[in-house]
């Protein structure tokens, strides 16, 4: 990976590249394949054009008004176009290095990063290169998307590094207004008026991600996070067996993890669990089983699946030097995860299922980053196959709304009756969905007074390729009023409960979207009063 000054030089355009570019973009224009375009015209000192220079040309041109506007080519010159296929940009940035209350016995500990993280991890890579300044990691990620081609309107902000919850929470603050200034392309006063400015901004929080542990939850803690903006957390759950946690010294209970996860489940958060197969005790039949424990109660929205991999500057390697743990191989990972995958729910998508740790750093074991692939390549071979929402996204695929079908799932949670509402195609392809919790708790009883007696929408998504606000195109789920489709059964739905409440866990760039539609601000969510009688 190149470092920021070579990525900066790499992006100076002289105009006699751009003069090259624009002829591979008139070839395009009139049908060519892009990669046989570029290599008709390849660069004066030997090589091709690359993507990025190709988008500054198109640029250049439709802000010269040579050109019209082109989503259809923007698709066909974008790197990478699955970063935002899910209908948001990703930004991910990282806390600086700080000391972390776990000593499991798997993390790898190096003093220039956050507990569990490596310098060579392409994101923290980019964290280290930037000094763990948030400001600039944002920026920085921005203008690298928008070169490639994303678009960078819609953006989750990502914090890694560690237990969010134990830093000092002056920190914390200063973090996310650093993060949000950043999007917002001005300094702020405060976090507040960080906040005000982002819900108008030209890059618009549409979700903010935390990581921490079970034993970090309370009331306290879940409305400290809201007060920041935090709609979504990320917890190591690890293994659902005790005794795997106290030989892994993970240093909570399974117990723990159950009522951490309920506490956010009534506060609304959407929820991601980290799962790790091939701890020390664990054996392939034992994970298989443990698998199973997650959709007992836990029911997560997302999981990461990170199998254990022996790194040497962790504590786990003298227990391999003792010859008292022994890392799974590669087909003994495949064959597991293609074993449980087809099992997962459709409520719950499965973002990862290997760490992004470069394989020099591995000193035994599976060493292939590409296991997905491997795991998708088995699962046909079997002829089974996986129905988590990241399987069924619809992405690319054009969508008539007419030929939707509404499914409307009711699943039994720890704490909350959930409702997974989703618009399919008739292929199975998931156009939408929205998360409706009926808490069988007061959630005021945790000092969340906006949720008192009311039905909480925990997440409204529409697939497709992400595209700017306000911008349409023909096909795309995105901005073709499912959203709005699936809010208006929310409300049928929490009424015909019994609820006279609806809330939502907004994120700060998309309050005036709920705004609009009824809702108005409570003090940490968005509330709305549902009518009285028949809906």
């Amino acid at each position: 990976m190149m470092d920021q000054k070579s990525w900066l030089e790499a992006r100076k355009y002289t105009p006699e590249l751009l003069s090259i570019a624009r002829d591979i973009l008139v070839e395009v224009r009139a049908g060519r394949d892009v990669t046989a375009a570029v290599q008709r015209h390849p660069r004066p000192d030997g090589g091709y054009i690359g993507k990025h220079i190709l988008v500054a040309a198109y640029h250049q041109a439709v802000e010269a008004g040579e050109w019209p506007q082109d989503n259809k080519l923007m698709e066909r010159i974008r790197m990478k176009p699955v970063r935002t296929l899910s209908g948001v940009t990703t930004v991910t940035v990282l806390t600086k290095p700080y000391p972390c209350p776990g000593k499991c016995i798997f993390c790898p500990t190096d003093v220039r990063m956050p507990k569990s993280y490596l310098p060579d991890e392409p994101g923290a890579r980019r964290a280290l290169e930037h000094q763990f300044d948030p400001f600039t990691q944002v920026a920085a990620r921005i203008q690298a998307l928008e070169a490639v081609g994303h678009p960078t309107d819609k953006i989750e902000l990502l914090i890694l590094g560690g237990t969010w919850s134990a830093y000092r929470r002056d920190y914390q603050e200063w973090f996310v207004r650093r993060c949000l200034e950043a999007m917002n392309g001005v300094e702020s006063a405060s976090l507040a008026e960080a906040q005000a400015l982002n819900e108008t901004a030209a890059h618009r929080n549409v979700g903010l991600v935390i990581e921490t542990r079970p034993d970090h939850v309370d009331g306290k803690e879940l409305a400290w996070l809201r007060y920041l903006g935090v709609t979504k957390v990320q917890m190591g759950a690890q293994s659902l067996d005790d005794y795997i946690l106290e030989i892994n010294q993970r240093g909570h209970t399974v117990a723990e993890t159950h009522a951490a996860v309920q506490k956010l489940r009534l506060a609304g958060f959407k929820i991601v669990l980290h799962w790790m197969p091939n701890l020390l005790g664990a054996t392939p039949a034992s994970d298989k089983a443990d698998f199973a424990h997650l959709w007992d109660g836990l029911c997560p929205d997302e999981i990461k699946i990170y199998p254990c991999q022996l790194l040497a500057n962790a504590d786990l390697y003298a227990y391999w030097q003792r010859g008292e743990y022994q890392p799974y191989t590669t087909q003994e990972l495949v064959d597991l995860i293609a074993d449980v995958k087809p099992s997962i729910p459709i409520y719950c998508r499965v973002n990862r299922v290997i760490r992004d740790i470069p394989s020099t750093n591995v000193v035994e074991g599976n060493k292939r980053t590409s296991l997905r692939q491997d795991i998708q390549d088995e699962m046909q071979r079997r002829g089974t196959r996986c129905r988590c929402i990241r399987c069924r996204e619809v992405r690319k695929q054009n969508v008539e709304q007419s030929d939707l079908r509404l499914d409307h799932m009711v699943y039994q949670a720890d704490g909350a009756h959930e409702h997974f509402l989703s618009f399919v195609t008739d292929d199975d392809r998931l156009a939408g969905f929205l998360r409706l919790s009926l808490p069988q708790q007061d959630p005021a009883e945790l000092g969340l007074q906006d949720l008192h007696g009311a039905a909480i929408i925990r997440e409204v998504h529409v697939y497709g390729q992400s595209l700017p606000v306000g911008m349409e195109q023909w096909g795309a789920a995105q901005h073709a009023g499912l959203g709005t489709r699936l809010i208006r059964l929310a409300e049928k739905t929490a009424h015909e409960n019994g609820y006279q409440r609806l809330a939502v866990i907004s994120a700060i760039g998309t309050r005036r979207y709920y705004i609009d539609r009824g809702f108005e601000r409570g003090e940490l969510y968005l509330v709305k009063n549902l009518p009285e009688g028949d809906t």
